[in-house]
């Protein structure tokens, strides 16, 4: 594909070194790992990736998706990820756009074009991995261009935003997009439970509590919520949990103890249990393991 070639180098100029860099267009930001990496466990919000060069493997509950050049990856509500770069080196590094998806643009989109398929409700997950056509690729690559056009961003910025999503809602990944914009979705009404649980992590997990955020009965808040995120809401939770206490003993230097209490644990050795079953070692190597990593990488 003749323009996934302008559109990484496009990511490469702009986003000159390993990391995550903002951009003067509000919704997109650009990634590079000269490397590959380990598994990485974040929280992706709702967001089209697109991979321009490099691999990425990405696992939700199980469920395993790989997008490499010229494939994007949507998803629809938050969910817990573990990712992790597979394919990248100095002189190929793995090079991705990442848009955030805003609901309002996307249900806008829906009422002013008519050309648009419409998209019955589905209870199909809420990520999603498909093949950029050329159109899509072409929208890209245009919009991210503006950044060196800079006197052009406030004008064709977002119209350009807006044809790059026309494009997305005309693929593979359509029902989605369209659940994302409609309110009244079920995978909206999951989304609010999600949201409920980002809030209450540290609480004693209450499902009837989330079923009445979803405006769903028990039974059916189970079912819509294991199909949209690959897991149970208790794993949802437990996930979170961890992803938090890991950043406390990394970022904050606090011990395993304390911050499985933070978290919501009374037990210290049920968070290390649950801690070696999600990362697979107990909390105390693998925070070692990961601030030598972090040194060294400061070396360089």
């Amino acid at each position: 594909m003749q323009d996934l070639s302008a559109l990484a180098a496009l990511i490469a100029r702009h986003a000159p070194h390993d990391g995550t860099f903002a951009t003067a267009l509000p919704r997109i930001e650009l990634i590079r790992s000269s490397s590959t990496t380990e598994p990485l466990h974040t929280l992706y919000e709702p967001s089209c990736c697109i991979a321009a060069q490099g691999r990425k493997h990405a696992t939700v509950g199980g469920q395993s998706y790989v997008y490499d050049p010229a494939q994007y990856l949507v998803v629809g509500i938050d969910l817990p990820v573990i990712g992790a770069v597979v394919e990248a080196s100095p002189d190929a590094p793995y090079l991705c756009l990442r848009l955030e998806l805003d609901r309002r643009l996307l249900a806008e989109l829906l009422e002013t074009q008519a050309a648009l398929p419409a998209s019955a409700e589905s209870t199909a997950p809420a990520i999603g991995l498909s093949r950029a056509t050329p159109p899509l690729i072409d929208a890209t690559v245009r919009l991210l261009s503006l950044l060196d056009t800079p006197h052009d961003l406030p004008v064709l910025g977002p119209l350009f935003e807006k044809e790059l999503l026309y494009r997305l809602l005309g693929g593979p990944q359509a029902s989605t997009l369209h659940r994302i914009a409609h309110g009244t979705s079920r995978l909206n009404r999951v989304r609010k439970a999600v949201a409920y649980i980002r809030q209450h992590y540290a609480e004693p997990i209450d499902i009837e509590r989330l079923a009445a955020e979803a405006g769903m009965a028990v039974s059916t808040f189970h079912a819509h919520f294991q199909s949209a995120t690959h897991m149970s809401p208790l794993k949802f939770r437990t996930l979170l949990r961890m992803q938090e206490a890991r950043r406390l003993m990394i970022a904050e230097d606090h011990g395993a103890a304390e911050a499985g209490f933070r978290v919501g644990y009374e037990s210290a050795s049920q968070f290390s249990r649950e801690y070696q079953r999600v990362y697979g070692v107990a909390p105390r190597g693998d925070v070692k393991r990961l601030k030598q990593g972090a040194a060294a990488a400061a070396r360089l």
